[in-house]
């Protein structure tokens, strides 16, 4: 059945399958999704007067989700008897999602597909951030540059030496670097990513807008 959905969805949706209402805990693996916040601001958050482009913040990285993946694929909006999490939890993981309101959706999307309850799917997912050394260079920058998207992904690698080259991608959006995304093991071991999700920004003049 699980196999018939998959393939319902992909003729649907092309390559970027999404299986919403799937059986939660049914996942092979995650994706840790670091979003640069300030470019993020100056792509969409700005316009939406996020609180997480306050110039009051100070946020670098942020943790845009914990995602479940299948090898092709992934779930989403998933069944479960788990009950929504809290105003205090989604609250508290503002520091390191920029909002709570973030938190909450990336619970409902996602977290409902890990088969864990809200509290230890954000505990989880605290924990997978602090397992990712985010390379200090960037928070150094004082000026917007322009770079090869690839040197996002050599830094992160450097940083972090578990890492290889399957097992990181960077995403752009108009012509931004939008994201670094990991993929890790259930235990938060990294593991290659899977064909459509390890699919690099080959941007050589990406921009890259500094902490705010």
């Amino acid at each position: 059945m699980r196999f018939l959905r998959f393939v319902v969805s992909f003729l649907l949706l092309g390559s970027s399958a999404i299986a919403d209402g799937e059986k939660s805990g049914e996942f092979d693996y995650y994706v840790l999704a670091l979003s640069w916040s300030a470019n993020w601001c100056a792509i969409e958050g700005d316009a939406k007067q996020s609180p997480q482009c306050d110039a009051r913040e100070d946020h670098g990285w942020v943790l845009h989700g914990l995602w479940p993946q299948y090898h092709q694929g992934w779930p989403a909006h998933c069944r479960t008897t788990e009950p929504n999490p809290s105003r205090r939890m989604t609250n508290e993981m503002a520091d390191i999602m920029g909002t709570s309101g973030l938190s909450w959706y990336q619970w409902k999307k996602h977290g409902s597909c890990s088969g864990l309850s809200a509290p230890d799917y954000f505990a989880l997912a605290r924990k997978a951030y602090a397992s990712i050394n985010r390379p200090a260079v960037f928070r150094k920058l004082t000026k917007q540059v322009r770079l090869p998207a690839s040197l996002i992904e050599e830094a992160f690698m450097k940083a972090n030496p578990q890492l290889e080259q399957d097992m990181v991608t960077i995403t752009c959006r108009d012509g931004y670097v939008q994201e670094t995304r990991i993929c890790l093991s259930k235990s938060l071991e990294p593991v290659p990513c899977g064909r459509d999700v390890i699919r690099d920004c080959t941007l050589k003049n990406a921009l890259f807008d500094p902490i705010r």
